[in-house]
């Protein structure tokens, strides 16, 4: 009787594999997500934080607030054309109750719960407000009445 040398993997031995690389997978995967999702809400602070900003430097060179598409109009422009676009980062922005003397911007995510999980918003004192809901806010004054990022 002859002996052959066999070289290779069991069936057993790779479903073992698999086996762990899926429970890697599913402990790992959610994770991934949740920190996309919290990159994308730092990256929305962010910007909303640099909308005051501009709009604020804005105001005392000319007296008035303005849309946010507009801030990327004058030379050197206020804020980058991708964000006046009203769209960075999985978050949209906008900016609405532009009177004389106040105005208010608001981030929302592009998807919820996949781009981000809360929505926030800015007004003329700079102060960036969440709403852990994640749907638009509508107005300065729902704006102000939120709580302060932290």
């Amino acid at each position: 009787m002859r002996i052959k040398n066999k070289k290779g993997f069991t069936l057993v031995e790779i479903m073992i594999v698999v086996a762990i690389i899926a429970l890697l997978a599913a402990i790992a995967i959610p994770n991934l997500l949740r920190t996309r999702i919290q990159a994308n809400e730092s990256a929305a602070i962010a910007s909303l934080k640099t909308i005051a900003t501009a709009e604020i430097s804005y105001n005392s060179a000319n007296g008035a607030y303005i849309a946010l598409a507009t801030l990327d109009d004058d030379t050197p422009p206020y804020i980058d054309s991708t964000l006046a676009a009203g769209a960075k980062q999985g978050y949209a922005f906008a900016t609405t109750d532009i009177a004389a003397g106040t105005f208010h911007c608001s981030g929302v995510p592009t998807t919820a719960s996949v781009t981000g999980v809360r929505s926030f918003c800015v007004t003329e004192d700079g102060v960036v407000r969440a709403q852990a809901a994640g749907g638009a806010i509508a107005s300065r004054a729902a704006c102000t009445a939120l709580n302060p990022v932290q």
